[in-house]
């Protein structure tokens, strides 16, 4: 075989595919007009100028697109992320907020390389459900500033922008309907001289590129201690952010993620935009859900364009790029929105089939993100209360079965279940110290110990048995939960 043709096997089918390179050049379009408004947004959220959160939109996605772990998913400038390094901005400065973005990306990379990516599997589906759910209700609250107080045009050419996005692709899937709105919208707009909110009026755009540089700091320890607790937060919210949405992705493909390496990718991404003057970020989901689920994109070169995109319209095509009419815009972000929510987690249909402790937890999630506007929070709460609502109903299975053999010196107690604190509560209360015989056989062979409590639990049985003289045999451990009793048993109390 000759060299050409090894390396013609070496590469992606998709590359010399291109319905798959069309897909992913305009995905990345549309994901880099959707970026615009949002990360100047996010700039004004965090109390710097419009240039630092788009440098820190283009820097992440270019970056990430090499080294994160989730294809065609978008990282950029974030909400979470400005709402977290606000206070440190407004009390210390920009020069503190880039030092925290360098410092949150090393903490970032440590902690990826410490598997914080395996927690994921600790994530209850209800509580991702609530994740999704209420990422698409803040999604669809953050466009309803746009639509309060604005000319009455603004309305029809948000409600056509919502019906080409719906009637479009039954015409063609060619070119993607967001981006096809947009372009028709600002066509109306500018032809018609209609006088609605544009991208120019949320800030001016950047005229040439972002360029290297150190943080204007002192570099001291009093600046390691006045920004290490924003750094470490950004990079928990931000890691958690990415890696929720990166699961959410796998599912939307049907295919897996390097979760351990977006976590170190994040870091990088976030350390380069860090020296690069940028305002740090994380995985987006809306501008993901666009290019994902709305455009179809599948791979990193849309992740990647959507980053140079952005600046080649910021720089080249700024004038026309401040021409498009917000409307456009916040009909993209309804559409997504719509998509985004799990419609069939609130049919009657499901609901009544679902344990009432998992709509439980699916609710406090969505409450908790939707007050508190942090999708970290409500992801954290909701697992909580998911961890709280499984120890209740677990705690329960823990039976106890008395049998006395037939000349009354014995009782056999046969515990069945997991030991564990929520259950080995109730364990002590099981058994019936007064009357019981001499001797108290407690049969474990169908039981696991988990934790310190349930032994505590096993010692408080013998000591309330040995004062009334009785003797107590545990027989039937499996070699994990002989191996903990060993080591506890009468260590707990101070008592041997």
């Amino acid at each position: 075989m000759s060299p050409a043709a090894r390396l013609r096997g070496l590469k992606p089918d998709w590359i010399s595919d291109p319905k798959v390179w069309r897909t992913e050049v305009l995905g990345g379009l549309v994901v880099a007009l959707a970026l615009i408004p949002e990360a100047i947004s996010f700039s004004i959220i965090a109390g710097v100028d419009p240039a630092i959160g788009l440098f820190a939109s283009f820097t992440m996605a270019v970056v990430i697109s090499i080294v994160g772990g989730r294809r065609a998913m978008i990282s950029a400038a974030t909400g979470a992320i400005a709402l977290v390094i606000a206070p440190l901005n407004r009390e210390h400065g920009l020069g503190y907020l880039i030092a925290a973005v360098i410092l949150a990306g090393v903490f970032q990379i440590a902690l990826g390389a410490l598997g914080v990516a395996r927690l994921m599997r600790f994530i209850p589906r209800s509580v991702m459900v609530g994740f999704v759910n209420s990422l698409a209700i803040l999604i669809f609250m953050a466009q309803v500033p746009e639509m309060r107080d604005v000319p009455w045009a603004v309305y029809p050419l948000i409600a056509a922008g919502l019906g080409l996005m719906v009637f479009f692709p039954k015409v063609t899937t060619v070119i993607p309907a967001p981006l096809v709105s947009i372009v028709i919208l600002t066509a109306i707009t500018v032809g018609a001289a209609i006088a609605v909110p544009t991208v120019g009026d949320k800030g001016e755009l950047p005229s040439s590129l972002p360029v290297p540089g150190l943080p204007d700091v002192p570099f001291t320890l009093d600046t390691l201690t006045t920004i290490a607790p924003y750094a470490f937060a950004m990079a928990l919210v931000g890691l958690m952010e990415s890696l929720m949405t990166a699961k959410l992705v796998d599912d939307i493909t049907d295919t897996r993620s390097n979760k351990t390496r977006e976590s170190i990718g994040q870091g990088i991404a976030n350390i380069v935009t860090g020296f690069f003057g940028g305002m740090g970020g994380c995985a987006m989901i809306g501008q993901t859900m666009i290019n994902v689920k709305v455009s179809g994109a599948r791979t990193r070169v849309s992740t990647f364009l959507a980053g140079v995109f952005l600046m080649v319209l910021c720089i080249v095509f700024g004038p026309i790029v401040s021409d498009i009419p917000m409307a456009a815009l916040v009909a993209v972000m309804i559409m997504v929105s719509f998509a985004t929510f799990d419609w069939h987690s609130i049919a009657p249909k499901t609901l009544k089939r679902m344990p009432a402790g998992e709509i439980a937890v699916m609710v406090i999630t969505v409450a908790c993100v939707v007050a508190t506007h942090n999708l970290a929070i409500g992801v954290v709460v909701g697992s909580v209360t998911a961890m709280v609502v499984f120890a209740k109903r677990v705690a329960h299975l823990a039976e106890v079965t008395a049998v006395v053999d037939p000349d009354g010196s014995t009782v056999v107690y046969r515990v069945t279940g997991e030991l564990f604190f929520a259950s080995s509560n109730d364990l002590v209360g099981r058994f019936d110290y007064a009357s019981d015989p001499g001797k108290v056989v407690i049969d474990l062979s169908a039981a696991h110990i988990w934790d310190a409590s349930s032994v505590a639990a096993l010692d408080a049985i013998e000591t309330k048995y040995a004062q009334r003289g009785n003797s107590v045999e545990i027989t039937g451990l499996n070699n994990p939960s002989a191996d903990l009793h060993g080591k506890l048993t009468g260590e707990l109390t101070g008592s041997h």
